[in-house]
């Protein structure tokens, strides 16, 4: 057996904004097998608390745990946000004009293109290249939360033929209207689609809002061709906009992915 560990280092980001923290957990696992891999969003909030101001989604407990109880186990991937440029950097600009900026101030000017360019052209030929990861797509999942989520969706509809499983968890989807987003889904979906892992509380304003732009996602799908059973959602109304949710329910994201992982 190989010991699981957990390393970091950094790769070029474009636009000239420098150096981006990766953080790769890679769990305990036999000689030479490769594993499924998740690319995450945030990777500072992920694995240790005292790289967060907000709080760890405990990511590494939760693999272990998945390991411990069913012998499956995924690297995980994690890769900064950029600070200020966060959101604008997890909003694609293709999809529509910004809605409901009294919530979504800190998106600059969307840039979800270029965290993509840096996603599929810069992060994965490198995790690819230098770790253990399966590379077929129904083993290859996205992930984030937020911004993250709505950034991981995109993903997903951008890259069917590279990701087999989205997680939106409290997914910014409100940011573009209805209509917006159908004509957006009219031109992607296909018949080869990830299957769409999605969650959201109502807790607070900020997800009453995402839990009501989460539904409508809920409903739009299937309007535009996307399987029935190619999708999900989960909603816990207690919960808030916050690191502590996300934690809470990432393992079952985990296990989901997991369990139709090959």
């Amino acid at each position: 057996m190989v010991n699981s560990e957990l390393k970091t280092f950094t790769l070029p980001f474009p636009n000239e904004r420098g150096e981006r923290k990766i953080w790769v957990y890679i769990p305990s696992r036999s000689e030479d097998e490769k594993l499924p891999v998740i690319y995450m969003t945030d990777g500072q909030n992920l694995f240790d608390e005292e790289s967060t101001e907000y709080g760890s989604w405990n990511v590494i407990s939760a693999v272990e745990n998945e390991q411990n109880n069913t012998g499956l186990s995924a690297v995980i991937v994690g890769i900064d946000n950029g600070n200020v440029y966060r959101d604008s950097e997890l909003t694609p600009k293709c999809i529509g004009e910004i809605q409901h900026r009294d919530y979504f101030n800190d998106i600059f000017s969307p840039e979800g293109e270029v965290f993509d360019s840096f996603l599929t052209d810069t992060v994965i030929p490198y995790i690819e290249n230098k770790f253990p990861v399966k590379k077929n797509k129904e083993s290859v999942s996205v992930c984030g939360s937020s911004s993250g989520g709505l950034q991981a969706f995109f993903e997903g509809m951008e890259h069917s033929d590279k990701f087999g499983f989205v997680g939106a968890l409290s997914p910014a989807f409100a940011v573009y209207t209805e209509d917006d987003w159908r004509a957006y889904l009219l031109s992607k979906v296909n018949g080869n689609m990830p299957y769409i892992y999605m969650y959201c509380g109502n807790a607070d304003p900020l997800e009453e809002i995402l839990m009501q732009s989460t539904e409508m996602m809920y409903d739009l799908l299937p309007e535009v061709g996307y399987p029935y059973d190619m999708f999900n959602e989960v909603l816990l109304f207690e919960n808030a906009h916050n690191e502590k949710a996300w934690r809470e329910i990432f393992p079952d994201f985990l296990h989901t992915f997991l369990d139709k992982a090959r």
